[in-house]
């Protein structure tokens, strides 16, 4: 059964997770910022299944997250280069740890943490504002409709309600 495309929502979580597809795919991207670089080592340090792989790879490639690099001809292989939008989904990896970290950790602490190299120090995600630099919680902020948001939706009931508060 082919799951429903959830690409045209107009919602930006819906619309990555539509791209995302499955839990591989953050985890490949998480390889790439690891610095893997090559199938083979993609497909060995996450023990996922070679056509599990080539999918994700040719999907990410094809959202342009991934950029494919020959780096030997005869058989031709490719390294796999995050792109700009690519490197854009650290953040997004950046506050999946940080939530993973508080709430999923053992006793022990954290499994990896991130070193900022621009001070040494040992450091962790915050949501911020983006207009006066304050962390941002579910309390602080109020969901409103975009300039994005569909006209043909904007009257329907349920929408309104949610919205409402805003």
């Amino acid at each position: 059964m082919k799951r429903s495309s959830l690409g045209r929502w107009p919602c930006s979580i819906a619309r990555t997770m539509d791209l995302l597809g499955d839990w591989w795919t953050p985890l490949v991207l998480r390889e790439a910022f690891y610095g893997i670089r090559r199938f083979d080592d993609f497909q060995h340090g996450l023990g996922i299944a070679r056509n599990t792989l080539t999918d994700r790879l040719t999907r990410l490639v094809a959202e342009g997250l991934l950029e494919k690099q020959a780096y030997q001809e005869k058989p031709t292989r490719y390294d796999y280069v995050l792109t700009e939008k690519g490197r854009d989904f650290f953040g997004v990896l950046a506050a999946m740890t940080q939530w993973g970290d508080r709430w999923l950790s053992s006793v022990d602490g954290p499994p990896v943490t991130m070193r900022h190299k621009g001070c040494g120090q040992d450091a962790h995600a915050d949501v911020v504002c983006s207009a006066c630099g304050e962390i941002l919680s579910s309390d602080d902020v109020t969901m409103r409709l975009g300039p994005g948001y569909p006209e043909r939706l904007k009257a329907l009931p349920e929408v309104r309600r949610r919205f409402a508060q805003a």
